[in-house]
């Protein structure tokens, strides 16, 4: 009986310590316009999705640029008779369809894709999330 009696109250313990804890009071919200700008701010994270915006214009013009003035003329002198994919168009009866404009703006897409997917990875590694 004794030992009932111990496992019972052991178990109670148990029982308190595994009882949720109350949830801490919510603070007030912020009074005034000001006050209520900056919690707005800090809690949608404002000012990281503009960085990540600014310099996100900017990698892609830095890509596209890459794209346009380096790779592309590259790949014109590798191909015998195409100076600029840029210009590449056929034409199907009355129909111009400038395949070249696609294609760049598909390597460019591939090579922003590759550069993004690297920047993730590495911001993981360092425990950047």
């Amino acid at each position: 009986m004794v030992k009932d009696d111990e496992m019972l109250e052991e178990l109670k313990k148990i029982r308190t310590y595994l009882e949720p804890k109350p949830a801490p009071p919510t603070p007030p919200p912020p009074k005034g316009m000001w006050a209520e700008f900056k919690a707005f701010i800090a809690n949608y994270k404002v000012m990281g999705l503009a960085v990540a915006f600014i310099i996100g214009l900017y990698l892609g013009m830095l890509i596209q640029s890459l794209v346009s003035d380096l790779l592309m003329p590259a790949i014109g002198l590798a191909i015998p008779g195409l100076q600029d994919l840029a210009t590449l168009a056929f034409t199907v009866g009355a129909q111009i369809f400038n395949v070249g404009n696609f294609l760049v703006a598909l390597i460019t897409f591939l090579i922003v894709a590759f550069v993004v997917f690297i920047i993730v990875k590495v911001t993981k590694k360092w425990g950047i999330e």
